[in-house]
C-alpha cells in the first residue's frame, strides 16, 4: 500500500479535494497531488529519509496538510506538536520524540527555535533565524511513494495530559485505515460530502478528517482557526457536511447563530461529555448529532451514537464501531455485566500499538482484555456505552470510595443544572470531602433545591460537602474538564468565601447527615441515585451504512 492520496489521484483525479477558506482557493486530487509531491522533494532535499521521525509545529493551513500527506508518501513517522504550548512544555516533547527535523512556519518559528534544543529545525516560509532551515532554498528532489505495511508506525500523537504527563501515542497505518473504515460505516460517506476542518492537526480528531477525506474520496474544507460565528458561516457557504466539533464549540455557535446550515448530516462531538441540554437543543433544531467517545490511542472513535439513539438515550454515546470490543471490569480487572459500573477496556485494530520510548506506561496501558482506557462506564442490555469519569478521579473519603461520576450523572439530570465537575479536596477528619463545580442553566440556582435533590438520592457519605457555580468549567484544548483546575479552584474556596469569578452556593457542616464510615467499610453500597436501564430496543444493526448513501465514490 501506498500513501492514499497516491492511490486516491489514480481513482478520482479531477474531484474537489480541498477548499482553503483564508484564501476561497479550492484543490483537485491532482493538483494537491503535486503540491504534495513538492513537499516531499524538498523534505527529501532536506536529508529526511524513509523511517525518520519527523515534527510538525505550524497552524492549520495547506502547507500542513500537505505535510500530513508527504509524510506519509515518504514512510516518515510524523509528529504533530501543540504551538499553544509553552517552549519549556514542548521542549520535553520534542527530545523524547527523536526528531530528524521539527517542521514549522513563520508563525511558529520563533516558539520552534526556543523549544528545539539541537534538534534541526526547517520553515516553509521564509526563516527569520539564522539556524533554521529553509524549505524553499532547496530544489525538491524526486520522489517515489514507499510501500507501508498495516504495522508501520505513521504517526506519534501527544495525548493531552489532562491526567498526567502527556504521552506519546504511535499509531500504525493499521490503526487508520481500520478507524477510517469502522467510522465510514458509523457516520455514512457521500461522494459530495465536504468536511469542515475546525480541530487542530495535533490531535487525531484533526488529522482523521484529512486522512479519511482522501481515502473516501471526498473534500476537506480547512479553515487556520475558530470563531464560533464565522465557522457556523462557513458551514452554509461552503455546503459543509460533516463537521468535528468539541462541545463547547458547538455550543458557542448555537449561541451565535441559533441553529446551523440544513446542509450537516453529521456533527460528529466528542473531545467531553456534552450536557443534555446541547443534545436536547440539537434535538429540538434538527442539527444531526453524533455524540462519540474516542481517544488517541484509538485514532479516535470508539463508539458513537447516531442522532435518533443520542436523542432516545440520554447520555449514550452509541455503541461500539466495527471491528472494536469493548470489555467492563471490576476492580480486580473481572468483566462486569451490563448495567454495572467498570473500567472500559477496549480491543480492535484501531488500538495503539503502544507508547513510545514508554515501557512502563506499556505496561500500565494494557491487560488481558486489551487497552485499559482509565475510563469509568456501563453499558445498557442493548449494548449502548456511557462514559461516567476517569478512574484515577476516584474519591476516598473516610475509607469509603466514592465514584465521582454518579454524583455527576446525578447533578446534571437536576434541572437548573448544565454541567458539573466532582472532585475530592483535602478533609484533615476524612482525608478528602467530595466538592463539585456546577453551570446552571440559567443565572440563578437554588442552593435549596440543589442540596435536597442530593440528600434524596445519595448515601450521606456521598454528598458534595462544597458546591460552588460557574460560567464554564475549565477544559483543555481537545474540550476534556481539567480536573486540576477544578480541584485548585474548589479546594482555594473551602479555605475562603469565595472569590470574584466563583460562588459558593452550598457548603455543608462537616458533620452534617455524613455517615462514619469505618475503614473497613466496603465501597459496594448501592445508591438510590444509581441510573436504571430502561431502554428500548429496535435499531438497525451498526454494521450496516445507515442509509443508501454511505457509499465510496470509487
Amino acid at each position: 500500500m501506498h500513501d492514499w492520496l497516491t492511490h486516491r489521484v489514480t481513482a478520482t483525479p479531477e474531484d474537489l479535494a480541498l477548499i482553503d477558506t483564508d484564501t476561497d482557493t479550492r484543490w483537485s486530487f491532482s493538483g494537491l497531488d503535486a503540491a504534495v509531491d513538492e513537499t516531499a522533494g524538498r523534505l527529501a532535499a532536506l536529508g529526511i529519509e524513509t523511517g525518520d521521525h519527523v515534527g510538525m509545529l505550524m497552524s492549520t493551513q495547506l502547507l500542513s496538510v500537505c505535510l500530513v500527506h508527504a509524510a506519509q508518501r515518504l514512510g516518515l513517522r510524523l509528529v504533530p506538536f501543540n504551538d499553544r504550548l509553552t517552549a519549556t512544555e514542548l521542549a520535553g516533547q520534542i527530545e523524547h520524540s527523536d526528531l530528524s527535523v521539527l517542521v514549522c512556519g513563520a508563525d511558529t518559528e520563533q516558539l520552534a527555535v526556543e523549544a528545539a534544543g539541537s534538534t534541526p529545525v526547517a520553515s516553509v516560509d521564509d526563516p527569520q533565524w539564522a539556524e533554521v532551515q529553509s524549505f524553499r532554498s532547496v530544489e525538491p528532489e524526486p520522489v517515489e511513494p514507499v510501500d507501508w505495511e498495516f504495522d508501520d508506525p505513521q504517526l506519534m500523537v501527544f495525548t493531552s495530559g489532562s491526567t498526567g504527563d502527556p504521552k506519546a501515542v504511535v499509531l500504525t497505518m493499521g490503526n487508520m485505515l481500520a478507524s477510517a473504515t469502522a467510522s465510514g460505516f458509523r457516520l455514512g460517506v457521500d461522494p459530495d460530502d465536504r468536511w469542515l476542518l475546525t480541530l487542530a492537526l495535533y490531535h487525531v480528531g484533526g488529522l482523521a478528517p484529512v486522512l479519511r477525506s482522501t481515502l473516501y474520496g471526498t473534500a476537506v474544507v480547512l479553515r487556520s482557526g475558530f470563531d464560533p460565528g464565522t465557522v457556523a458561516d462557513d458551514i452554509e457557504r461552503y455546503d459543509i457536511s460533516v463537521v468535528s466539533l468539541v462541545p463547547t464549540m458547538l455550543s458557542e455557535m448555537l449561541e451565535r447563530r441559533g441553529t446551523l446550515s440544513d446542509s450537516l448530516r453529521a456533527v460528529l462531538l466528542g473531545g467531553a461529555p456534552a450536557p443534555e441540554s446541547l443534545i436536547e437543543r440539537c434535538r429540538n433544531y434538527s442539527i444531526p448529532v453524533f455524540p462519540t467517545y474516542g481517544m488517541t490511542e484509538t485514532a479516535s472513535q470508539i463508539a458513537t451514537a447516531r442522532p435518533q439513539q443520542a436523542f432516545d438515550r440520554d447520555g449514550t454515546v452509541g455503541r461500539p464501531l466495527l471491528w472494536t470490543e469493548l470489555t467492563l471490569v471490576d476492580d480486580d480487572g473481572q468483566p462486569v455485566e451490563s448495567g454495572q459500573r467498570g473500567e472500559i477496556v477496549v480491543s480492535g485494530p484501531t488500538v495503539t500499538a503502544g507508547y513510545y520510548g514508554d515501557v512502563d506506561a506499556n505496561v500500565d496501558a494494557f491487560c488481558e482484555h486489551g487497552l485499559r482506557t482509565g475510563d469509568v462506564g456501563y453499558t445498557d442490555e442493548q449494548g449502548y456505552l456511557y462514559v461516567l469519569n476517569r478512574l484515577d478521579d476516584r474519591i476516598i473519603s473516610g475509607g469509603e470510595n466514592i465514584d465521582p461520576g454518579e454524583i455527576v450523572e446525578l447533578l446534571r439530570s437536576h434541572p437548573e443544572v448544565d454541567e458539573a465537575a466532582v472532585v475530592g479536596i483535602p478533609d484533615e477528619t476524612w482525608g478528602e470531602r467530595v466538592a463539585a463545580l456546577v453551570v446552571p442553566k440559567r443565572e440563578t440556582l437554588s442552593e435549596e433545591s440543589v442540596e435536597t435533590f442530593c440528600r434524596e438520592r445519595l448515601a450521606g457519605y456521598k454528598l458534595p460537602r462544597l458546591i460552588a457555580v460557574t460560567n464554564a468549567l475549565p477544559r483543555t484544548a481537545s474540550g476534556t474538564i481539567k480536573r486540576p483546575a477544578v480541584r485548585d479552584q474548589l479546594s482555594a474556596l473551602a479555605e475562603a468565601d469565595g472569590d470574584d469569578s466563583t460562588e459558593v452556593i452550598s457548603v455543608a457542616s462537616e458533620t452534617d447527615s455524613v455517615d462514619a464510615i469505618p475503614a473497613e467499610s466496603g465501597p459496594d453500597a448501592e445508591s438510590t441515585g444509581d441510573r436504571q436501564d430502561e431502554q428500548s430496543t429496535g435499531d438497525a444493526t451498526d454494521e450496516q451504512p445507515a442509509d443508501s448513501s454511505e457509499t465510496t465514490n470509487e
